[in-house]
């Protein structure tokens, strides 16, 4: 989405795309728009800017962030945005830092429970396995005529194709994976969610309020009010829970994953023992 406005500015041949599963690289790049795992270490460059950086307490992809945010700087400027829940994780960097805060301009409000039935165009509705995916939007094909399918197994072209299908309005309905979390900017007014579980990879578990508040943060944007709420065979969301999601109050951070960046290929043994390292900072 960036490197498409991007280059609409700046002629093609000085923009890479690095992610992993898409590489344009001309010769003489000078911007970079990559995934946080893609992008290149060793360059020197005037602008960093990371962005989530609050997924530096992921379990999965968290290394790769702390890293970043540990030890990848621009040599004039580096942004990091994201969560204000790692905010005083940042501050123990005793770096020169500045915070800009930006308030949510519009306002989200809890929904409650509603039929797939009744859920009004201009609607994403959200489950976090494949055969769910498709079997919500099979049903709101039948029912409403008509839904597009984003989740990240796609490949980024189909992936487009889909989204350009809902953004020029030919379907009213996504049906999408918490893939819309992160990154896809789309014009929806409601969130539904069918299911707060996922599977993360090692166990079937709850998604955390500030999970479900970035997903539930993309109905509504800028200055356009949302809603979200729940289907299917949700649960309903607590008073309290709801509570915190309006008000985008989050748990702070306290913890961030690590690994040993400098890791010594040399021979199997070296290579456990660099990842054995634990990190020089206490916190």
């Amino acid at each position: 989405e960036v490197y498409d406005k991007i280059i609409k500015k700046i002629s093609s041949d000085k923009v890479a795309l690095i992610t992993g599963e898409e590489k344009i690289i001309p010769p003489n790049a000078k911007y970079f728009l990559c995934t946080v795992e893609s992008m290149p270490i060793n360059k020197h460059l005037d602008f960093v800017g990371i962005d989530e950086i609050q997924m530096c307490a992921d379990h999965e992809r968290g290394h790769i962030f702390t890293d970043r945010l540990l030890n990848l700087r621009g040599e004039k400027l580096t942004m990091f945005m994201g969560s204000s829940t790692i905010k005083k994780i940042v501050n123990k960097l005793n770096e020169d830092t500045e915070f800009i805060n930006r308030e949510r301009l519009s306002k989200l409000t809890y929904v409650g429970h509603k039929k797939i039935s009744r859920i009004n165009r201009k609607t994403a509705i959200i489950a976090f396995s494949t055969e769910e995916v498709y079997a919500i939007a099979e049903l709101v094909r039948r029912q409403k005529g008509g839904a597009a399918i984003v989740m990240g197994s796609l490949s980024p072209k189909t992936r487009n194709a889909q989204v350009e299908l809902y953004q020029s309005g030919d379907v009213d309905f996504l049906v999408a994976t918490d893939a819309i979390g992160m990154g896809i900017n789309m014009d929806l007014e409601n969130v539904y969610f069918s299911n707060l579980k996922k599977f993360d990879g090692k166990k079937l578990r709850r998604l955390n309020m500030s999970e479900i508040g970035q997903i539930a943060g993309r109905a509504g944007r800028y200055l356009n009010d949302g809603n979200f709420g729940v289907t299917g065979d949700c649960k309903d969301i607590s008073a309290e829970e709801v509570e915190l999601l309006e008000n985008h109050k989050f748990e702070e951070i306290r913890m961030l994953f690590w690994r040993n960046s400098n890791l010594n290929f040399n021979n199997a043994l070296s290579l456990i023992k660099s990842l054995e390292e634990k990190p020089n900072k206490d916190w």
